[in-house]
């Protein structure tokens, strides 16, 4: 979330930068300055009875002490009232911050000042197009058609066993996904990230430290018993690795596979067909905490290193500078991987990759030390490295031949082999 100074330093600016991402935010932004001033009266009121108290209680023990107990006593009245008093501020000062705290996460991440304004996919920018769109053999098929004919996904048998949404790897297709994932890991561990294996259930405060919490609390799977949720994205369990953390070094680099849970509720039609949209799919995720300073020209980097990939897959791809109506809640800019799906003949999203400046930071408590030793909030960023599903889709549907879907070169020594007949 935002912090109290800035939206208190920077008012109009904000509520001006907000409105790209379609966000009216002037009366929460006036809500929570007023609460906040009220905050600080109501501080310093306690702090003054504090004082107050202190004084008191150093000049009863002096009274005490000359044997002047009346005196004594008359004046303990009054610390008691003070004390009261002190007391029922206080108990003000935590509801003010609490409705302070529930104002404050209304309000989105405020955008970086070059996203571009606009609405919907149309006004996202192309910052880069790369690898020739390809030329597939009379009667190609889309992926949803390549999966039954080759036994590499079994919908039906995931449909039955869970629902719609589930799919079932088979043989080759299992060890196809096993090949995409391990080679993901390892670009990125030979790029310094360190690898973890995260649980995949986390409770309400991880929810609330990467912001998925309460914003997209519909679309996550709750195991109410147990007040935990089943992650979407291997980011929330590994941001809040550093939850409460003070750095000392930057930056910190991870990485992570895991399975991603999503209701996608009101997904629906051709569009989500196959693995175009799934309940369940793999992901393996980069993240980085970084320095304030250095943390836009880590994202760069990042993207970067996204892109590295698909070139080695030889997948044609193009790179997206989002608008600011297609910026998540907690982002400030985000760049989007699509790659061409030729069987289907139109791009698919397989990776997004953002700067959260101090956004999930500040909900994180995620600090360091600057020179003058003052606590200042981190960077936080993170990228799909890569998503599966439509990396999987595409793959097939570009590679597929007369003979057979073909392996591109870099995935073959994960594979162990070269063709899908």
């Amino acid at each position: 979330m935002l912090h109290i100074n800035k939206i208190r330093d920077c008012r109009d600016s904000c509520i001006a930068l907000l409105k790209i991402k379609n966000f009216d935010a002037s009366n929460l932004i006036d809500a929570v300055i007023s609460k906040d001033n009220e905050r600080k009266v109501t501080q310093q009121k306690a702090d003054d009875l504090l004082s107050k108290g202190n004084q008191l209680a150093k000049q009863i023990g002096a009274l005490y002490k000359t044997g002047k107990a009346f005196e004594a006593n008359m004046l303990k009245e009054e610390s008691s009232a003070i004390k009261e008093s002190s007391k029922a501020l206080q108990t003000k000062q935590r509801e003010l911050e609490k409705e302070i705290q529930d104002i404050l996460v209304q309000i989105p991440n405020i955008p970086y000042p070059t996203v571009p304004a606009g609405n919907s996919d149309a006004d996202n920018i192309t910052i880069k197009e790369v690898g020739a769109i390809p030329t597939l053999i009379e009667g190609a098929k889309p992926h949803w058609e390549l999966t039954s004919e080759y036994n590499l996904i079994d919908f039906e048998l995931g449909n039955k066993i869970t629902g719609a949404g589930f799919p079932v790897y088979v043989n080759n297709g299992a060890k196809l996904q096993r090949a995409l994932i391990s080679y993901f890991l390892d670009k990125n561990t030979e790029a310094g990230y360190i690898e973890y294996l995260p649980p995949h259930l986390v409770n309400e405060a991880s929810g609330f430290g990467t912001g998925q919490l309460p914003d997209k609390e519909g679309q996550m799977y709750h195991a109410t018993e147990d007040d935990l949720y089943l992650i979407p994205t291997a980011e929330v369990p590994v941001t809040n690795f550093f939850r409460d953390v003070i750095v000392k070094e930057f930056p910190i680099k991870c990485t992570a596979y895991t399975p991603c849970f999503r209701r996608e509720a009101g997904s629906y039609g051709k569009e989500v067909r196959g693995l175009n949209r799934l309940h369940q799919f793999d992901k393996v995720e980069i993240l980085q905490v970084q320095h304030p300073a250095k943390s836009y020209e880590t994202l760069d980097v990042m993207v970067q290193h996204i892109a590295s990939i698909l070139d080695e897959l030889e997948l044609p791809y193009r790179i997206m500078k989002l608008c600011g109506g297609d910026l998540s809640f907690t982002a400030a800019l985000t760049f989007d991987f699509e790659v061409y799906s030729a069987g289907q003949e139109k791009w698919l999203e397989v990776s997004s990759v953002s700067n959260f400046e101090s956004y999930q930071a500040n909900r994180l408590k995620l600090r360091y030390k600057d020179d003058n030793g003052k606590t200042q909030l981190c960077h936080t960023l993170n990228g799909s490295a890569l998503a599966l599903p439509r990396i999987y889709a595409a793959l097939i549907e570009n590679y597929q031949t007369a003979q057979g879907i073909t392996i591109p070169k870099v995935l073959q020594p994960y594979t162990g082999f070269d063709i899908i007949k």
